[in-house]
Order: structure tokens, then C-alpha cells, then sequence
């Protein structure tokens, strides 16, 4: 029920440990881990990780940004909502849009896709290549293969869109961080 009282100190906990176990599991996943294990793991194995990692991420993600956008609703009524607390209420609403845009169709599309690929490329043995390029071998399987040219092109468009959607709330949260810092009375 919204209320014009100050939430409690369990409340502000709650709030602050989804905002931040989102923002600090967005920043590894996105700057360090993907970019460890692609560049050091065969393109397959990261794959896999992927495929098995990425629909907790996606959905603790979601999860966080839904609990983030409930408590802060919950004690800001609509009725006293000034033009910055508004503005906070439409970067929440955009981070659970963009994390259940992830969560429901780009994540789960781009982890079939790569599937799709990897039989194919494991039936012209590749795949253990390290690296986050693509090989020659799979350029020219690119090349030769209208199925894999085709499932390379979607891939194309669902990392892109799934990328964009995960930069989205990576930046809502700064700015849910920043506004919390910016209220915050003490350090």
C-alpha cells in the first residue's frame, strides 16, 4: 500500500542489496567474466556456459528490477511524486521491461541460435577454437552454408538486441545508484 512515511531501515536494505547485487552481477558478467572466458575458453565450451548461466542471469536480473520498481513505488504515491522521483519511477520501469524483454524472448532466441550453430559447426568439426573472433573455418562455413549464414544473421540481430537490452539496464541502474547516492545524508 504507498504510503508518504519513510520506509524502514529493512526497506532501504532490501532496496539497496536488489540494486546493487544487479548493478555489480551486470557488471561482471558483462566486463569481466565474458570477456575472461571468451578469449581464453573453445568457442563451444563458452557457449555452453552461457547457454546454462545466462537464463539466471536474465532472471535474478528481472527480478531485482521488479523488486526495486515495487519498493520504491510503494512509498512514493503517484498523488506527491516530484519530477525526479517520477523520473526514478520510468528507470525502474525501464530496467524491468528491458531485463523481461531479455529474460522472455532475446536471451532464450540468441541460446537456441547458438545451439543450432554448434551442431552444425561440430558436423564440419569446429568449434574448440579459442577466441571471441570467428574463425576462418567458420567464415568460410558462413560462406558455404546458406542454414548456418542465415542462423549467423539472426544471431547477429539477437546479441545485438540482447546486448542493447543489457547495456539499457546496466545504465537505469547508475542512475538508480546515483540517485540513491545523491540522497544519501551521510556516507
Amino acid at each position: 500500500m504507498p504510503t508518504d512515511t519513510e520506509p524502514s531501515n529493512t526497506v532501504k536494505l532490501l532496496h539497496l542489496v536488489f540494486l546493487s547485487t544487479s548493478w555489480g552481477m551486470q557488471i561482471w558478467v558483462t566486463f569481466v567474466a565474458g570477456f575472461v572466458m571468451g578469449s581464453r575458453l573453445p568457442r563451444h565450451t563458452y557457449g555452453f556456459i552461457q547457454h546454462e548461466l545466462f537464463p539466471y542471469y536474465f532472471h535474478i536480473g528481472s527480478a531485482c528490477a521488479f523488486l526495486n520498481l515495487t519498493l520504491f513505488a510503494m512509498y512514493h504515491p503517484s498523488e506527491m511524486l516530484s519530477d525526479e522521483q517520477t523520473t526514478q519511477i520510468i528507470v525502474f520501469f525501464v530496467c524491468v521491461a528491458a531485463s523481461v524483454l531479455n529474460t522472455q524472448w532475446f536471451g532464450q532466441a540468441t541460446s537456441d541460435i547458438v545451439a543450432d550453430m554448434h551442431l552444425i559447426e561440430r558436423s564440419h568439426g569446429l568449434g574448440q577454437e579459442v577466441g571471441l573472433f570467428t574463425s576462418k573455418s567458420c567464415k568460410q562455413l558462413r560462406a558455404s552454408n546458406p542454414s548456418y549464414r542465415q542462423l549467423s544473421g539472426q544471431l547477429t540481430l539477437y546479441r545485438a538486441l540482447s546486448s542493447l537490452c543489457n547495456l539499457c539496464c546496466i545504465a537505469c541502474n547508475g542512475l538508480s545508484l546515483y540517485y540513491l547516492a545523491a540522497h544519501l545524508p551521510a556516507l
